[in-house]
């Protein structure tokens, strides 16, 4: 029988599957981060409230999950049949990173209507992927692979990293050092120069994490 209570624990099953907590899988479907607070699951009376199916289906497409899948964890069946996740996260061009209102103060895509891509792997709930344009990367990364970046994750020398800067300029780059007052980045190109980039101009810098080849 559907239920509240298995509704409700199936977005819980469906978060951690795909390694999200539940704001995080609200903020992913382009939802209000406390859309999924247990605090608003019951109405101010204690009565009952369901997620609106515009919700379902918006997480079911955020993460790539199936119908059969999130009907599984409904009924709170073994998921062992069904296939492992796949992380579907969102995807953006290196004009469109470069281009302001894209990002939050995270150096997260913001908003929502991306296309999605899906990894071959989990990914952070924060993870996103970018699609290299030109021949700029050369000869690690080619026109039209794709990079999954994670902002915020911890980063050291020798790390691919993508930088942002304050002027809208987006670029991947091996990490030298970084500083409180400058980053340094050593070019994947031989044809283009190394970076010293002061830090007041850096507007986030993002570890990639994995790429296509």
């Amino acid at each position: 029988m559907l239920s509240h209570d298995r509704v409700w624990a199936a977005i819980d099953a469906l978060a951690e599957r795909y390694s999200l907590s539940a704001s995080g899988l609200a903020r992913r479907a382009g939802l209000d981060s406390t859309a999924f607070n247990k605090s608003k699951r019951l109405s101010s009376d204690g009565r009952p409230r369901w997620p609106s199916t515009e919700s379902l289906a918006k997480i079911i497409e955020a993460t790539g999950a199936s119908l059969e899948e999130f009907t599984v964890l409904v009924e709170g069946r073994s998921a062992s049949a069904v296939p492992p996740p796949r992380m579907a996260v969102p995807l953006l061009g290196f004009a469109q990173a470069g281009a302001g209102g894209f990002f939050d103060d995270a150096g997260y895509p913001s908003g929502q209507g991306w296309d999605l891509v899906e990894l071959p792997a989990r990914a952070a709930e924060t993870s996103y992927a970018l699609k290299v344009q030109g021949d700029s990367m050369l000869p690690l990364y080619r026109n039209g692979d794709v990079l999954i970046v994670e902002p915020g994750a911890p980063t050291r020398k020798g790390d691919r990293v993508v930088v942002k800067t304050t002027a809208g300029e987006v670029m991947a780059k091996v990490l030298d050092r970084q500083t409180a007052k400058s980053v340094v980045l050593v070019s994947l190109n031989p044809a283009h120069p190394d970076r010293d980039i002061p830090m007041s101009e850096v507007e986030w810098v993002a570890r990639i994490v994995w790429a296509s080849q």
